[in-house]
């Protein structure tokens, strides 16, 4: 059990998931919480990890850092995203068992389902068919990354948690254009084309000027000080022009979204709340035929338990953002995994359920974009 005293290393502290929990905890006064930015310590590096467990001596983690992206970057990084990840989870789970971490966090992806699993995806599901081909080497780190914990809990009595969220969404996401998750990446697009629908160049050049845009065919990047035409260039190359924007696929494709903020309480309540066995007294497990009790998929969802299609999420932000414009789509574009909503009845008997809904999911976060566009402006002048 930890105490409001336990030194906890939040890996990650500054992403969207990381600094939901970073906050969670120090709302429920836990505040001997480490961080370390990229600069300060890379994950990648298995000398730099084991000098500062070493010096830091956590008695808890949470291993929410991760190299993510959308569709697109998952489609063209795809060693980066099984490298990279594989490295992170080898260097810190490996790392916290070598220095006696009481407990420890692992946060997964609900895309570690197969393309085509049953709806909604129960844990038990997991290796049961082919994975969806786009994000395949994502899911492949982060299965992994689950079967670590899984394995140190048999093997060697640790207490580690792993828990798979569903597509995710709130303050300090990620609205790169073509990094970033479908409904953030949405969110801008949108609000670009609007601002263009309404001749606003200042708040076009206030936006780019916060976060530039960079053509990969060309090399071209413009910013706030950039030209019009070039500006308009480059959005185009993303489907934004004015009045109009064309995302990707056919809108078709059913998606279930969580609000961080949610997701940071549902991993803390599990960090504070939920053993590993726990887990195991909440899933069944088989015994094969060579009587073998087979324990695995403990790792739990993390999810609304409801979806809508990416169509309707984007009709919702259209009307949040008062876009009048023409919403298009390009169906020669992948659509990716068609369904993928998670079965989160273990969650729910683990003690946890969530409260916010889409609708008001969008407000906020397009409210807290808006700010932070506002205050970067402010603070320039």
């Amino acid at each position: 059990m930890l105490s409001k005293d336990s030194k906890i290393y939040v890996a990650g502290h500054h992403g969207l998931v990381g600094s939901a929990i970073w906050n969670n905890l120090l709302q429920r006064g836990y505040t001997n919480l480490i961080g370390r930015s990229h600069k300060e310590l890379d994950l990648l590096d298995p000398i730099q990890v084991k000098k500062f467990f070493d010096e830091e001596q956590p008695d808890a983690v949470v291993l929410a850092a991760a190299h993510v992206g959308g569709i697109m970057a998952n489609l063209q990084y795809r060693a980066d995203f099984i490298y990279q990840n594989l490295q992170i989870q080898q260097n810190v789970i490996g790392e916290s068992w070598k220095h006696g971490v009481k407990k420890l966090l692992f946060l997964g992806s609900t895309c570690i389902y197969p393309g085509e699993a049953p709806q909604p995806m129960p844990e038990d599901c997991l290796l049961t068919s082919p994975l969806e081909y786009t994000n395949e080497p994502y899911a492949i780190a982060k299965i992994a990354g689950l079967k670590m914990c899984e394995s140190f809990n048999i093997q060697y009595g640790t207490n580690y948690i792993a828990v798979m969220p569903t597509n995710l969404y709130g303050p300090n996401d990620n609205f790169h254009l073509e990094n970033s998750h479908v409904l953030p990446a949405m969110i801008r697009k949108i609000y670009l084309a609007h601002l263009l629908e309404d001749n606003d160049w200042e708040g076009v050049r206030r936006d780019i000027a916060l976060r530039p845009v960079s053509m990969k065919s060309t090399k071209m990047r413009v910013d706030g000080d950039s030209s019009e035409q070039d500006i308009l260039t480059v959005l185009a190359s993303y489907g934004i022009a004015p009045g109009k924007v064309t995302l990707w696929g056919t809108g078709a494709p059913m998606r279930e979204f969580l609000w961080s903020e949610e997701m940071a309480d549902a991993s803390v309540h599990c960090l504070l709340n939920v053993d590993w066995k726990d887990v195991t007294e909440k899933t069944e497990f088989r015994v094969n035929r060579d009587g073998i009790e087979e324990i695995r998929n403990c790792h739990i969802n993390v999810g609304t338990g409801k979806q809508l299609s990416i169509k309707e999420c984007a009709e919702k932000i259209v009307r949040e953002i008062g876009f009048r414009g023409q919403l298009l789509w390009d169906k020669t574009k992948p659509d990716g995994t068609m369904l993928k909503l998670t079965d989160v009845s273990k969650l729910h008997k683990l003690g946890w359920h969530h409260t916010i809904e889409i609708d008001e999911g969008i407000h906020r976060l397009f409210s807290w974009y808006k700010q932070g566009i506002c205050i970067n402006h402010k603070t320039a002048e």
